[in-house]
């Protein structure tokens, strides 16, 4: 059996992007997302059950890297299609309100489940040297006081840790969609800059004209190495010069189809900075 994690990972990110490309309302993505997680896990697991690992390590590298990564999503979509169907308004305090209390119950499953135990901080150093008794199957040490959710897994299909890193990566998933949701310039948890720093920094363009240079910087892969949402992408932007988005699929989805130049911010970018280039020649 051989399921390779960049295939999956690339997949995922297709349908998301599928998905994005559709103006689909986020309640409405997620769900298609969870539809679409569920089978691809469905998929995986009969293909494991039926053919098993050629050694150790692949077992390994499965639970380890590849199981988390479907699961983290499928954890992270449903919990935003609970988040959305239940909000009370679109905007507004009370949108606002309801938003903070969600990374705050965020924060405290983080503080009161994740951050404290010893597997986080193995997970986080990057540790392999236990990876046989994490990560392989039938290596559970119920000595170890482990919560009562390890009773509920599927030991054909599951380590118990396996499940774990899949809660680590949709929390954080979460956060940054969270923090995406509440305004940037208000939100005392969207600080990933220096506020001091960057306090005199603005965009004076469009919205329309900066959404215009974060699809392109998406598009071409540029920022690790395009394993970065467009999502995370826009949050940056929006933290560093502290201007709302909104919905920019919408709006890029107007780009695609506008009269003229479907580029035309990066037309502009393009000219000036050759002006600019044969004006310095010039000196």
């Amino acid at each position: 059996m051989e399921i390779v994690l960049s295939k999956i990972i690339s997949d995922i990110k297709r349908m998301e992007d599928k998905l994005s490309s559709k103006m689909l309302k986020t309640v409405d993505e997620a769900y298609q997302m969870l539809l679409y997680l569920q089978e691809l896990l469905y998929t995986v697991k009969t293909k494991v059950l039926q053919t098993g690992f050629v050694n150790g390590a692949q077992e390994i590298d499965f639970f380890k890297n590849i199981k988390p990564q479907i699961m983290g999503k499928l954890i992270y979509y449903n919990k935003v299609f609970r988040i959305e169907i239940a909000c009370p308004v679109s905007n507004g305090k009370l949108y606002n309100s309801y938003y903070e209390s969600q990374l705050r119950k965020l924060k405290s499953e983080y503080i009161e489940t994740i951050c404290h135990e010893d597997f986080y901080r193995y997970y986080r150093a990057g540790r392999s040297d236990r990876d046989e008794v994490y990560f392989r199957l039938g290596q559970i040490n119920y000595h170890d006081g482990l919560k009562s959710g390890v009773f509920e897994i599927d030991l054909g299909f599951s380590t118990y840790y396996d499940n774990k890193i899949a809660r680590i990566i949709a929390n954080e998933l979460l956060y940054t969609y969270l923090v995406t949701k509440i305004d940037p310039e208000n939100s005392p948890d969207s600080i990933i800059v220096d506020k001091n720093a960057t306090k005199d920094i603005s965009w004076t363009n469009s919205q329309n004209a900066l959404i215009e240079l974060i699809y392109a910087i998406y598009a071409s892969a540029s920022v690790s190495h395009g394993e970065i949402s467009i999502r995370k992408l826009a949050l940056i932007f929006q933290v560093l010069f502290k201007i709302p988005l909104n919905d920019i699929h919408h709006a890029f989805h107007r780009m695609k189809t506008r009269a003229g130049s479907r580029t035309a911010f990066l037309d502009q970018l393009k000219a000036a900075l050759e002006e600019y280039m044969d004006k310095d020649l010039s000196y």
